[in-house]
């Protein structure tokens, strides 16, 4: 991947990141924002310590490690990607519970529209931010948006520290069975 300069990362906060949508996927996967690095690049989780092309490998959803600018293949496993809040940001704590919130209205209109099987929220902290559950743990959620079941993940972020690839993999692949079944 081309490095960018902090003036190229900076001026990527108005760029929008494409969603990877269709529908009636199997797994919509929603990322909390797009970094600085995903919106200079147009692809979802692209900054190099992103935990998620690797995660999403190794829980058996791909058969070989995506590279960001193959995100698009993702249609043909069913699997799609957004997220919660479409504005860039350098980090997730740079957001406000106001967008939070409107987000997940965005968010639950997108998943009613294109029906999905599972919206996996990919950051439990997000999840309880976007739709005010607070008490949210990792795993399956009581929630619904029609027949569309939620599932809150672990951010793969390399700042969270309480995950390891291996723990992420394992819990990823825990709704990649419940997606199968």
């Amino acid at each position: 991947m081309t490095s960018l300069s902090q003036a190229e990362l900076e001026a990527a906060r108005d760029r929008l990141v494409p969603d990877v949508l269709a529908d009636g996927l199997h797994v919509l996967f929603c990322g909390i924002n797009p970094g600085l690095m995903s919106a200079a690049t147009g692809h979802h989780f692209a900054r190099p310590g992103n935990r998620f092309w690797p995660v999403l490998h190794r829980s058996g959803f791909t058969p070989r490690q995506l590279k960001p600018a193959e995100e698009r293949e993702l249609l043909s496993y069913g699997l799609g990607i957004t997220n919660v809040v479409s504005r860039a940001s350098a980090r997730a704590d740079e957001l406000s519970p106001e967008e939070y919130v409107e987000g997940g209205r965005v968010l639950a209109a997108k998943v009613e529209r294109y029906a999905p099987r599972w919206l996996a929220v990919v950051g439990v902290t997000a999840y309880r931010a976007a739709f005010g559950d607070r008490k949210a743990q990792v795993g399956p959620q009581e929630r619904t948006f029609g027949d569309t079941r939620v599932w809150a993940l672990p951010n793969p972020s390399g700042l969270n520290a309480h995950w390891t690839v291996t723990s992420m993999a394992e819990e990823y692949a825990r709704l990649r069975e419940a997606a199968a079944d």
